[in-house]
């Protein structure tokens, strides 16, 4: 595939996002490992055999040594552009936005890999907590009950484009695992509460009802999940995400 036409609409440290003509194109850094592309490419067409309506992966290949997947491209706003644009209407969004999430929770894909060994392999990495910390962690994610459900993994309104009929499709699918559906609710919490603890708190309560889930079960993954999200080693969500992990409070 050429990159011609292209427009440059994420860049990131270790990848460039551009918009070309019908696909939008990740090329990442020669330093990205190039297992990691593939992965996200078979990532994404696991789901696709889910039977959500998602972008279609289209390619993957090489721009200047640089690994590269092309995906097929959505026109439309991200429900977030729409949720600060038309904040009179936010409960409703949120209300569209839980439905969505609750329809990928209804899929099972057997062969993607595993929330809960991803999330042990992120809270093992972490050089902020000390090893009673990290057992403390790996001890309640061993509790907690193990389902088979598809969780995206980074589920927020700007991974969601609207279109002009209204349909919503889910984009970026490359942090998506089988595994329990309040865990990837709690991480959602957390990619709110990071913006807006008003607007998490309203994810929390429509997400508990519509999902007929005890708000304090869906908490108890919040420690977790924060330890998960601060493997990714974000100076910015550092000191928010370290008062998440502290256990006590959800004993």
């Amino acid at each position: 595939m050429k990159l011609e036409n292209k427009e440059l609409i994420v860049k990131r440290p270790y990848k460039e996002v551009y918009k070309c003509e019908d696909a939008i194109v990740k090329v990442f850094e020669e330093s990205h490992p190039k297992s990691d592309v593939f992965n996200e490419a078979l990532i994404t067409a696991r789901i696709e055999e889910t039977g959500l309506d998602i972008p279609k992966v289209k390619e993957v290949f090489q721009v200047d040594k640089k690994w590269a997947i092309a995906i097929e491209y959505k026109d439309g706003k991200t429900l977030e552009e729409m949720m600060e644009s038309d904040k009179k209407n936010l409960e409703k969004y949120m209300e569209d936005f839980v439905d969505l999430q609750l329809e990928i929770h209804k899929k099972t894909s057997p062969l993607l890999k595993g929330m809960k060994d991803k999330l042990v392999r992120q809270i093992n990495s972490l050089k902020e907590l000390d090893a009673t910390n990290r057992y403390e962690l790996l001890t309640r994610l061993e509790s907690m009950p193990k389902h088979n459900k598809v969780c995206h993994g980074d589920f927020n309104p700007s991974n969601v484009i609207v279109g002009k009929n209204g349909k919503m499709t889910v984009v970026d699918w490359a942090h998506a695992t089988q595994g329990n559906a309040s865990a990837d609710a709690a991480m959602t919490y957390l990619l709110f509460a990071l913006k807006d603890q008003d607007t998490a708190d309203l994810y929390m309560k429509l997400f508990c009802q519509k999902s007929d889930t005890p708000r304090q079960y869906v908490q108890q993954w919040l420690p977790i999940v924060a330890g998960a999200q601060l493997a990714k080693d974000n100076e910015l969500e550092k000191e928010f995400l370290m008062k998440w992990i502290d256990i006590i409070d959800y004993q």
